[in-house]
């Protein structure tokens, strides 16, 4: 019988992690999967799996807090075992808080917290997690459109994930001699809750990034979750060491 493959996932409960969780799902693959407070979120998020035909567990992480991880990896062996498994085989470092302020009026906290989640936080869950990763894995690290695209109001989150993208290359050759490939995907302005619903709930913001974009509307949840998935299978086990943006054609 074949086993099935596993994915962990940060920031599985809403937004394009939930989208990855499901999509992955419906290739057959399950899902270790975190939230940060939204029990109730991540529980629909497992039950939707399910409908789809496979596992899914939630487990609570702040992706932020790196003196968490230990106590984490430990619920993730423990998940691994429920899932007939000792180690799995993709990580997907999407977790991220958003933050909108011009550079002068940055303050050295909020500063921090970025870097704790978007830079510091995917160092060391990934350093953390290596040794339950199959040789021959994927790690993809979530970017953003806004480290090609300079929008004004976003230099501290577009810098720290500019530095997810130079860990990205890093992680590639490092990990090589594991045959663990690992991508970047760099989503433009989708409409989810992110940054309070910006693109959503917007008309006027949606209506800008809809004119600014080849394909002529704002990116969805659908648009990046199936790329995400697809980019972990074999069909894409060349692929390694790339920034692949997914905006429709935005800014061009």
């Amino acid at each position: 019988m074949t086993v099935a493959k596993i994915a962990i996932v940060t920031g599985g409960s809403r937004g394009l992690g939930r989208n990855t969780v499901l999509q992955l799902a419906k290739r057959g693959v399950c899902s270790i999967f975190t939230y940060r407070t939204n029990r109730a979120e991540a529980d629909n998020v497992v039950n939707l799996a399910a409908e789809a035909g496979q596992r899914a567990i939630a487990l609570p992480l702040d992706t932020g807090q790196v003196s968490a991880f230990d106590a984490f990896v430990e619920q993730v062996r423990d998940a691994l075992k429920e899932l007939g498994a000792a180690r799995f085989d993709y990580l997907v470092n999407n977790a991220g808080t958003s933050h909108h302020a011009p550079f002068e009026a940055t303050t050295e906290a909020e500063l921090d917290s970025l870097y704790n989640v978007h830079f510091k936080g995917v160092f060391f869950l990934t350093q953390k997690l290596l040794p339950l990763i199959n040789d021959g894995g994927r790690i993809v690290n979530v970017s953003s459109g806004l480290t090609r695209i300079a929008y004004p109001g976003s230099t501290s989150y577009a810098s720290m994930k500019g530095a997810v993208e130079v860990l990205t290359r890093y992680l590639a050759k490092e990990l090589g001699p594991r045959r663990i490939a690992v991508n970047t995907v760099a989503p433009g302005a989708v409409a989810t809750d992110f940054s309070g619903g910006m693109v959503r709930d917007n008309p006027e913001v949606n209506r800008l990034v809809s004119e600014a974009t080849a394909l002529g509307r704002a990116g969805v949840p659908d648009d990046i979750g199936p790329m995400i998935a697809s980019l972990l299978s074999d069909d894409h086990r060349w692929v390694n060491a790339q920034r692949i943006e997914v905006s429709g054609g935005l800014m061009i």
